[in-house]
């Protein structure tokens, strides 16, 4: 009996198993990713498809619009380096004000009330020319965390080719399944016809009869759940690329792999380079670093310059002339004694976080070499089960020719024609999902190594 649930629940990677085309265990015919073509919906390559989720996948577009504003998060900081200019003007009716006598008016006695219609206009520039770093630190700090978020794209990127690719192959892999179960009831159908044949010139007897026909209806709800699989799977995949569900879909590539030669140190060392969240740590620890640089700005000393210009009359029309102007310079010192211990504790946490940081980064390390060693393993055991399949599968088609025709002799038993096409469609399936299994395994060390096809491509067009 073939468990066509086990598609959707039994392998280690597969969230969604299952599916499609004829398969065929070619080197040659291994497709990894290519550049979008201009091609179809309905007919696509598992590069196409990577391709199409990229475009349409929202996380992905979320994750863009988020190294955009880190972009302008960096111009914000920058911006305390540099002056503040500002444009004034203003009017304010007096009630009252001295009044000088006119011999008196002209002569410059040191001071001045304003006027009844006060009219102002000035420019002033201000400028900080020591913030205890605080702007130092905060520019360093945009420009680690545009990296972060650039770093958080290329891992969601990551996150939709994997799985895109799991879909795909599952697919495939549902495809082969349906292939294989038709095939098995085709041959049930087959014999059963012919035993029924037999048993009318009374060479077969009544129990081979009712044994053959209970194994073709054993077998036909089997191909029914691998054809609603592949509907299944196919609609995951649809909606996975934002294409509409009525819309046809037709893979191009097979469920073909290709052998990869194993180093673990090497997966290892090229994950830890490599890998978006371990980046995402590194990037975190320095950021946490400025944090402590910003929280003491709150404790050095603060200097500020402003120079401004202005002019000031009675009346607008007559504003702008030498006895109406007057300009202004100074700097301003501030020294913090006390601010009821609030920078000491900013420190602190800013410190506290720094160490987290570096505890993190030592966990996500751990983790990404178990995920390689689990790559590595899974990959290993999917090439056995493989060579084991494909060095069984001449042997199962042989034995079911010798049941077939042993039994046309009357030397061998109903039984033995049955059993020997479930073990072939067993055998069959087990190498497709050994083929499925090791592809995976590979887009599984792929993302836990941070390696995508789309950014190899783009290093070979470089070189």
């Amino acid at each position: 009996m073939i468990y066509w649930h086990k598609i959707l629940i039994a392998k280690k990677y597969r969230v969604i198993a299952a599916a499609a085309v004829f398969l065929g265990i070619s080197p040659a015919a291994y497709c990894v990713c290519g550049q979008m073509k201009e091609a179809s919906l309905e007919h696509i390559s598992l590069g196409d498809a990577i391709a199409i989720a990229f475009k349409n996948n929202m996380s992905i577009q979320i994750l863009e619009h988020d190294v955009a504003a880190a972009k302008s998060v960096i111009t914000q900081a920058q911006s305390g380096h540099l002056p503040g200019i500002n444009v004034s003007a203003g009017y304010t009716r007096n009630g009252s004000v001295l009044n000088f006598p006119a011999s008196q008016s002209k002569k410059d006695i040191g001071i001045f009330s304003g006027y009844k219609n006060d009219n102002r206009v000035g420019i002033s520039l201000d400028e900080s020319i020591y913030d205890g770093g605080a702007t130092i630190a905060g520019v360093s700090q945009a420009q680690l965390k545009l990296r972060a978020a650039q770093e958080s794209l290329r891992a969601g990127r990551l996150d939709v080719e994997f799985s895109v690719k799991r879909l795909y192959y599952g697919l495939l892999l549902a495809y082969e399944t349906e292939r294989i179960a038709q095939e098995l009831l085709r041959q049930a159908q087959s014999h059963y016809e012919e035993v029924e044949m037999r048993f009318a010139q009374g060479e077969s007897s009544k129990f081979d009869l009712l044994q053959s026909k209970v194994q073709v209806s054993k077998l036909t709800p089997e191909l029914i759940r691998a054809k609603n699989a592949v509907d299944l799977i196919s609609a995951e995949l649809k909606k996975a690329l934002g294409i509409k569900q009525r819309n046809s879909l037709v893979l191009t590539d097979t469920l073909a792999y290709r052998l990869i030669e194993i180093s673990e140190e090497e997966f290892l060392q090229s994950a830890y380079l490599n890998k978006p969240e371990m980046a995402l740590v590194s990037l975190g620890i320095d950021i946490r670093k400025w944090s402590i640089q910003m929280a003491k700005a709150g404790m050095r000393p603060q200097v500020f310059a402003g120079l401004g210009y202005s002019f000031r009359s009675n009346n607008p029309a007559n504003m702008f002339n030498g006895r109406h102007s007057n300009w202004n310079a100074g700097f301003t010192v501030t020294i913090p004694i006390f601010d009821g211990f609030s920078t000491k504790a900013k420190v602190d946490e800013a410190g506290q976080r720094y160490a987290q940081a570096n505890l993190e980064k030592e966990n996500l390390g751990e983790q990404i070499a178990v995920d390689i060693r689990q790559a590595c393993l899974d990959l290993r055991q999917a090439e056995a089960i493989i060579t084991s399949s494909k060095d069984t599968i001449g042997e199962a088609k042989e034995a079911l020719k010798i049941s077939e025709i042993s039994y046309d002799n009357g030397e061998g038993t109903n039984l033995d024609v049955l059993d020997a096409q479930v073990s072939l469609s067993q055998v069959e399936k087990n190498l497709s999902e050994g083929v499925y299994d090791y592809l995976i395994a590979n887009a599984f060390l792929d993302r836990s190594m941070g390696k995508s096809c789309f950014e190899e491509e783009e290093n070979e067009k470089k070189d």
